[in-house]
């Protein structure tokens, strides 16, 4: 891919009548580095640089479109082919023990997320790895998008990323995503224990061909398992994870509660307060009944 987009940007700023160097100036990089793009060698190319070469070379796009498949590129072997099953599963069950599913992350929430931890190194990577994570988001828009089946642990929903805004619009967004038909959310409550990924992630892709792989993952590393053995057995504990959770609506309602107290917007009263309100209301509402019907008893008694 990184030739593919070397290719394009000669392409183009042959077309454009421009000489490395003057592309280099328009972009703000030395003529070499604009030689190590074209050529596919040395560092691969930024986001920055991307978006800048895009504009310069009035490519409608079209480089900034590639430069998600570069920067897959720099990611380990096994990395890459976890992406490429992704990218073409029929179905995706995913486990998620701490953060909400990358597939189904605001770009506030992820941004929070992808800000914090050892593979984080600057401002510059944060834009890159957020920019590809709303990339893959895509798909599940696409007209060959996956069946989804997510599980969250209750930690998810009880751990403040990017404070109480970003977290109540986040769980606003999985509530609008579980409407769909091809999504499906569940929540593993805390009282479920112990289980088999318990402190982990885990995703389970079943391919156009009814095979499967599976992925795990940690704080910093992740394993991607192929053979059919492995997987049958990471396909087994998801299965005793779904058993585990709540059931679909009953998920939907912890998180709805979740969202409406744990992160409420402060100028909203929260839900106890409203029960209270409406409890008060009726019984208000009663009273005045009884007291009409009160009035009412008299005159049909000096009638009699």
């Amino acid at each position: 891919m990184a030739a593919l987009f070397g290719c394009r940007v000669r392409r183009l700023r042959t077309a454009a009548g421009l000489t490395q160097a003057q592309l280099g100036a328009k972009t703000h990089v030395v003529s070499t580095r604009i030689t190590q793009v074209e050529r596919a060698s040395g560092a691969r190319p930024t986001l920055e640089l991307a978006r800048a070469l895009d504009a310069a070379l009035g490519a409608d796009g079209l480089l900034v479109d590639l430069w998600p498949h570069v920067y897959r590129e720099s990611f380990p072997d096994w990395s890459r082919t976890f992406m490429a099953y992704s990218a073409r599963a029929e179905a995706i069950r995913e486990y998620t023990a701490h953060v909400v599913p990358g597939l189904l992350q605001t770009e506030e929430y992820a941004r929070a997320v992808l800000s914090v931890g050892l593979s984080h190194r600057d401002e510059q990577h944060l834009e890159e790895r957020l920019a590809a994570r709303l990339e893959r988001q895509k798909r599940l828009g696409s007209p060959d998008r996956p069946e989804l089946l997510v599980i969250l642990d209750e930690t998810v929903l009880r751990k403040r990323i990017g404070g109480d805004d970003v977290m109540r619009r986040q769980l606003a967004r999985l509530l609008e995503a579980a409407a769909e038909p091809h999504i499906t959310v569940q929540v593993l409550p805390f009282d479920e224990g112990a289980h088999d990924v318990l402190g982990g992630s885990l995703t389970v892709l079943t391919l156009a061909d009814g095979s499967e792989v599976a992925y795990t993952e940690g704080a910093d590393h992740g394993q991607l398992f192929e053979d059919r053995p492995d997987v049958r057995r990471f396909a087994v504990a998801y299965d005793r994870l779904r058993a585990a959770a709540l059931p679909p609506r009953r998920s939907l309602t912890m998180i709805r509660s979740a969202m409406e107290e744990d992160y409420r917007d402060p100028e909203l009263p929260s839900r106890s307060a409203r029960r209270r309100l409406a409890q008060e209301q009726l019984q208000q509402s009663g009273g005045r009944q009884l007291r009409r019907g009160r009035r009412r008893n008299p005159r049909r008694g000096s009638g009699a």
